[in-house]
């Protein structure tokens, strides 16, 4: 796909792998509407980009994807900005720190589930027909290793994450036909805040870069036509 002047909406944006997956398009002049629930972080990560290339059209949209009736707003308001979408990047995502299924809480659970898989589909199924009038368009859910193996610990996490990659493989085959690419990334622990939020420590430091990540999400979206990665599986 050429990147030039193309637009995409990334959830997650505020900071982690959906910042650098940001600041890696503004390098390919892709306009950009961030998505995320932390204003004073989303303004940071546009004013970067606006460092990198001030022409870019960079947008930011305060949302939960936990509350559909956010959603619905959000997408309304980012179709009024731009006109047309022709990436969707399926980033946000929460952690569950890890324990056993009995010890996990019920808003813990509600959590997980709404913001990494339900939220995921609601935001899909909103922009999708804007991305099947374009002639070329893209879809990548950023899902986990934990939505391709079963780890300890994780059962909610990866209930979520497992969810992403079925429904990514439905993805692929309703829209076989269609203009859009389908694509699934699942990583390793990648070095960002999602585990210190649950107050959790990780050895963050064997982890993966997210700007490492992020460019190679980039790299996906800039491959020619008749070329295209359907799914990424990335070891630290």
């Amino acid at each position: 796909m050429e990147l030039k002047n193309k637009t995409a909406i990334i959830t997650g944006a505020s900071d982690g792998i959906g910042k650098q997956i940001a600041l890696s398009l503004a390098k390919k002049e892709v306009n950009l509407a961030l998505l995320g629930r932390n204003k004073k972080r989303l303004k940071e990560v546009s004013d970067l980009i606006k460092k990198i290339n001030p022409k870019l059209s960079v947008k930011t949209y305060s949302c939960d994807i936990q509350k559909g009736t956010e959603i619905k707003k959000t997408i309304k308001e980012i179709i009024k900005d731009f006109k047309k979408i022709n990436i969707l990047i399926n980033n946000a995502g929460i952690w569950q720190k890890v324990d056993t299924i009995e010890k996990i809480s019920e808003k813990t659970i509600d959590d997980v589930i709404n913001t990494n898989l339900i939220g995921l589909i609601k935001i899909t199924n909103l922009v999708m027909p804007f991305l099947l009038k374009q002639k070329d368009a893209a879809l990548i859910n950023i899902s986990s290793k934990s939505g391709a193996t079963a780890q300890p610990g994780q059962s909610v996490y990866s209930a979520s994450k497992w969810g992403v990659r079925g429904f990514t493989e439905v993805l692929k085959v309703d829209l076989k036909d269609s203009p859009i690419r389908i694509a699934g990334v699942y990583q390793s622990g990648t070095d960002t805040q999602l585990f210190k939020k649950t107050g959790q420590t990780v050895p963050h430091e064997i982890f993966t870069n997210p700007k490492d990540l992020a460019d190679v999400i980039s790299y996906m979206l800039s491959l020619p036509e008749k070329i295209w990665i359907h799914d990424i599986y990335i070891q630290y």
